[in-house]
């Protein structure tokens, strides 16, 4: 019995390699797509359909086998103004046409079609249409590294049940710039680093001044964690009686990008002496005992180190007179970047009475003023509505700003102040000096220009095309799984966004790809046309914006 025993366990190990022979002859030989061309019509925009791709793959001498490979293959749309497509394969109407649905995986390629047919009174701007609620689209995005991007939609149903794209008519905003940037006025979000943001459109033209928003998540799956390298507790000492209480508020400073976030529910609370005064969880302290102690707060960053920060709590038989003492602006400055950039200020207010320090940044009777309003704009909330978006400025042009916040106390009318600094020093290309150009006015979406470029040719595995970015900086905008063997990012379609009249020069740097030249709206510049088939770059054209363009790129 032990022979036989020891024969039959054989069996396994002389099947491993025959398993491990058939496999490795495996390789996927082609794709399909399904839904298949012709069969696919949407009728209004943010509705959504779901591709799938198949692979053939064949084993050996046996017959092809087919699997869902939709995850694994790069999705990509010929025209993005007609619908755009996930990493997953759903695609979602933006606007009437035909597009091509396109998925490829190591230069197999296979496309699929879909048309939008949406009544033109759904593609209209909401002038004078009721919007009785928007949402944004997709509902979630994710993207694998940072500097990756993905384009939100701000979809409204009407009274009647219309759909209208008000994607260019919402304030957008992102709930952690740490770990994304989102366009204020285009839906682009930019991954910074790993996590998941909310995305938040905002939108106010609505009869009665009613404010509708629509909330997506953008995730992004790697890349470094926020760490923060110092934490501020504001204010640094309160006078309490006994029994009362006031607000503390914790802002942890970011390593990175060097901006505050409030942190004030994260930290843990503890007073050197809990008798005297007792802090919550949130950042309220109680008074209690007559005396002094001493608060700390902590942050743990996901590597394990700890940030913290100290204050002083005062507690007196007696209660300080009202009424608002003082106003101080958090930051008290922030400079950016690039243009359409945003920082968030905060204000703070201290009163004699409790709470003692309240966040009035959104308060009905404080207002937010720039002193160069066509330039840099702030946002105000003098209606006090809920989840308003107070403080927030936004650069349109390059220069320094002052931002004043004014309150007026309710109970003797007098008015405190405080001022903070905004700058965006950069040196914009062919600077305007012109009113409607890119500084007064230029808040206005009319004066902003978005470019987009695809490939329309067959190559999908090594192409790449480059630009500058708005304020000059080059070899900002990378397009094409080409950059992706080097660096880890590059989408098949890009988008940008120009002030007007800007003349952007687009190169197809040399990755290995053949150049065929530029389709159209682009001015060939190096080398002459025509182009070789072969062409295997750098190769360059300008296109100067007046409203959106596309720009097409041929790659084989």
């Amino acid at each position: 019995m032990t022979p036989r025993r020891t024969a039959f366990a054989l069996l396994p190990l002389l099947a491993l390699p025959i398993a491990a022979l058939l496999s490795g002859c495996s390789s996927l030989k082609a794709i399909s797509i399904n839904p298949p061309a012709g069969t696919v019509t949407l009728t209004a925009v943010g509705q959504t359909v779901q591709y799938t791709a198949l692979g053939a793959n064949e084993m050996g001498s046996a017959s092809p086998t087919t699997s869902n490979i939709t995850n694994s293959v790069s999705w990509s749309v010929s025209n993005p103004t007609v619908a755009t497509i996930s990493s997953t394969g759903l695609a979602t109407a933006v606007g009437p046409g035909i597009t091509q649905i396109m998925a490829a995986s190591g230069g197999i390629t296979a496309t699929s079609d879909l048309t939008v047919t949406v009544p033109a009174s759904s593609t209209s701007t909401s002038g004078g249409v009721s919007i009785a609620s928007i949402s944004v689209v997709p509902g979630s995005q994710s993207v694998a590294l940072p500097t990756q991007t993905s384009q939100f939609l701000a979809i409204g149903t009407t009274s009647s049940g219309a759909t209208v794209n008000l994607t260019g008519q919402v304030a957008w905003s992102s709930s952690s710039i740490q770990i994304a940037t989102v366009g204020a006025a285009t839906g682009l979000a930019t991954a910074v680093g790993q996590g998941t943001a909310t995305i938040t459109a905002i939108y106010t033209n609505t009869p009665g001044g009613v404010i509708l928003t629509g909330t997506g998540t953008f995730t992004v799956n790697g890349g470094s964690i926020e760490k923060y390298t110092a934490l501020t507790i504001t204010p640094d000492t309160q006078t309490l009686a006994a029994g009362q209480t006031s607000q503390f508020v914790a802002l942890a400073t970011s390593g990175t990008t060097g901006l505050q976030t409030d942190v004030t529910s994260l930290v843990s609370w503890s007073p050197s002496s809990k008798s005297i005064a007792q802090v919550s969880a949130t950042g309220v302290a109680t008074g209690g005992n007559s005396g002094t102690t001493i608060v700390t707060a902590e942050l743990t960053n996901p590597d394990g180190s700890v940030v913290s920060g100290t204050a002083t709590i005062n507690v007196s038989t007696t209660t300080a007179p009202e009424p608002l003492l003082s106003l101080t602006i958090i930051p008290d400055g922030i400079t950016v970047g690039q243009l359409q950039d945003t920082g968030q200020f905060l204000a703070i207010g201290t009163y004699a009475t409790p709470p003692y320090v309240r966040d009035l940044t959104n308060s009905p009777n404080l207002i937010w003023i720039s002193d160069q309003p066509s330039v840099f704009t702030v946002d105000t909330n003098t209606g006090g509505n809920a989840g308003g978006s107070a403080g927030l400025v936004t650069a349109y042009g390059s220069g320094n700003a002052v931002i004043i916040a004014e309150v007026t106390n309710p109970t003797d009318q007098t008015i405190q102040t405080a001022t903070a600094t905004f700058a965006c020093p950069l040196v914009l290309p062919n600077p305007p000096i012109t009113a409607g150009s890119c500084f007064p006015g230029s808040q206005t979406p009319a004066l902003l220009a978005t470019l987009t470029v695809y490939n329309e040719g067959t190559n999908n595995s090594n192409w790449e095309v480059t630009a500058p970015s708005a304020t000059g900086t080059l070899n900002v905008l990378h397009c094409g799984p080409g950059w992706s063997l080097n660096n880890g990012g590059g989408g098949q379609v890009c988008v940008a966004t120009y002030p007007v009249g800007t003349t952007v020069t687009l190169t197809a740097p040399k990755t290995g790809a053949a150049f065929g030249g530029w389709s159209y709206n682009c001015n060939q510049t190096v080398p002459a046309p025509p182009l070789p088939p072969s062409s295997t770059g750098p190769n360059s054209c300008t296109v100067t914006l007046t409203t959106d363009d596309t720009v097409g790129a041929i790659f084989y």
